[in-house]
């Protein structure tokens, strides 16, 4: 390591200094700041074995085993108030989106974490688990910047439209010898997008259409593919890039949703009994595999959904009629579905399979939710089946509302939004002004740097969950809403392999 050089915080976190500490000393004096494994810093000066480095904003000194060259997977569980957001940067420094809430935290947080889109900025995917707006509208800001690049857009297949002057999922069938109405209208290609975003009157006044639309003609999306899992289980499908032999340092398998093929030929989705359930019960599924870790992320899945993705994967009939019988359903389902991490389906709602949650197994459970919403999610009764069923003698179980400060300045985050939102328009106006004074520019841009770190502060730091890990070890960590000290800044826990590379959960680290 020279000079230059771009490097990382290594296991599990480091205390930055002020002061560089004695050549046989791993401490230094003056904190500075707590960095977290994986962290980005730059290194500015060497001397000995102390490395003076910039990182998070800040300069200071940290011991060369506190420094690592190769970059983790990282993902971080963005607290976007009521839905799901998630920001994934991968080993190989590309980042995804999957979902982005319903208002504009995601995009805040995005324009923080990559320099507020100052250059053209190129993201691998964005990923819309299904058609609900808390899921989806998040995206809109994102592709409406001028600056932001996709190389491609993935959904579940499923496109709310206008039918006959009704908001419709498209075609539904009920063909021979099938128990239930099949949705057959599936959307896979862009030329088939493109058949309903293209007619004004199939858009109608509908959200994700027109937003789908916006993306589509803005020139900055490379492709818009809807995905399925494969009807054959011993040859899965994988997310556009990362299957094995893509060798990016880790894959996304796609578990759902899985359609079925009807007597008519046709590939068909289930109706799970209404508009609601059956585009919630068929969301994107992906399985994340890294190492010996694997990460599940299961958008909106509800109790008919998982009972359909356990009979599919298994060939064994939901519900069971004995205790062996589920038993033999768990551990039939555990080899497709069991995971070391999974962000709870649905905000902690209780429309969930307690077989499912078995077949899953986690040693931790990241639930999305919001203040503004009127389920009163994470509902208590959940939180209980999640720890009863987590792996280990502790399972944990992660909120990202429950993460976020209680300052004042977090209590009102919808005035906080508004306020920063404003702040940006004004001054990137100035910005984007050719008559606008050398001094009027630098006050408008001190201007900003001041709102981006208040969206450090309201979105980043507090309410976020973060997920680090490099396929062996596993971090997962919280801000502490009131630091300790320069030392103390996060709440850490870790997960780690045991003899049979099998992780549990380690203890809690400072």
């Amino acid at each position: 390591m020279q000079i230059g050089d771009k490097v990382f915080i290594s296991y599990p976190s480091a205390v930055q200094w002020g002061k560089k500490g004695s050549a046989s000393s791993n401490k230094g004096t003056q904190p500075v700041n707590h960095l977290l494994w994986g962290d980005w810093a730059r290194i500015d000066d060497i001397t000995g074995k102390w490395y003076k480095i910039r990182c998070r904003g800040r300069s200071g000194w940290v011991r060369e085993d506190n420094l690592q060259t190769n970059r983790i997977l990282e993902v971080n569980f963005i607290d976007v108030g009521q839905g799901d957001g998630a920001h994934i940067q991968t080993p190989d420094d590309k980042a995804l989106i999957v979902d982005a809430g319903v208002a504009d935290n995601m995009y805040r947080f995005l324009r923080w974490r990559f320099g507020r889109f100052a250059r053209v900025f190129r993201f691998e995917a964005a990923v819309i688990t299904h058609p609900d707006k808390d899921h989806y509208y998040g995206f809109k800001p994102l592709f409406e910047h001028y600056k932001v690049r996709f190389n491609k857009i993935v959904h579940n297949t499923i496109v709310e439209q206008v039918i006959g002057r009704k908001s419709s999922l498209g075609k539904m069938e009920k063909p021979a010898g099938a128990s239930k109405k099949h949705l057959t209208g599936l959307v896979r290609t862009r030329a088939e997008l493109k058949t309903i975003t293209d007619s004004k009157a199939k858009r109608g006044r509908r959200l994700y259409p027109n937003m789908l639309h916006t993306a589509e003609t803005s020139g900055r999306v490379d492709d818009i593919i809807g995905v399925l899992a494969s009807e054959d289980l011993e040859s899965p499908n994988y997310l556009p890039g990362f299957a094995p032999d893509d060798n990016r340092g880790m894959t996304m398998k796609i578990l759902g949703p899985i359609a079925t093929t009807l007597s008519n030929g046709k590939a068909g989705l289930p109706n799970f009994g209404g508009t609601g359930k059956t585009k919630n019960g068929h969301s994107v599924v992906l399985q994340i595999e890294i190492g010996d870790v694997k990460i599940q992320l299961g958008g909106d899945l509800n109790e008919p959904s998982q009972d359909y993705l356990l009979e599919t994967y298994t060939g064994l009939k939901h519900p069971p009629h004995s205790t062996e019988e589920e038993t033999e359903l768990v551990e039939a389902a555990r080899p497709h579905f069991e995971a070391d991490v999974t962000k709870a389906c649905h905000h902690g709602s209780p429309d969930v399979s307690t077989t499912f949650m078995r077949a899953v197994n986690p040693i931790a459970t990241v639930v999305s939710s919001g203040d503004d919403e009127p389920h009163g999610h994470p509902r208590p009764d959940t939180l209980g089946i999640i720890g009863k069923h987590g792996r280990g003698a502790r399972p944990l179980i992660f909120s990202t509302e429950l993460a976020r400060s209680t300052k004042e300045i977090i209590k009102h985050p919808n005035v906080v939004r508004k306020e920063v939102r404003d702040t940006l328009k004004l001054n990137e106006a100035i910005l984007n002004d050719p008559d606008a004074s050398s001094a009027a520019k630098t006050k408008a841009e001190k201007a900003i740097q001041d709102a981006l770190k208040k969206i450090e502060r309201s979105v980043a730091n507090y309410g976020m969950i973060n997920l680090r890990t490099d396929g062996k070890n596993v971090l997962m960590a919280q801000r502490l809403e009131t630091e300790r000290s320069k030392k103390h800044r996060w709440d850490i826990h870790l997960l780690e392999p045991d003899q049979n590379k099998r992780l549990k959960y380690v203890t809690k680290k400072h």
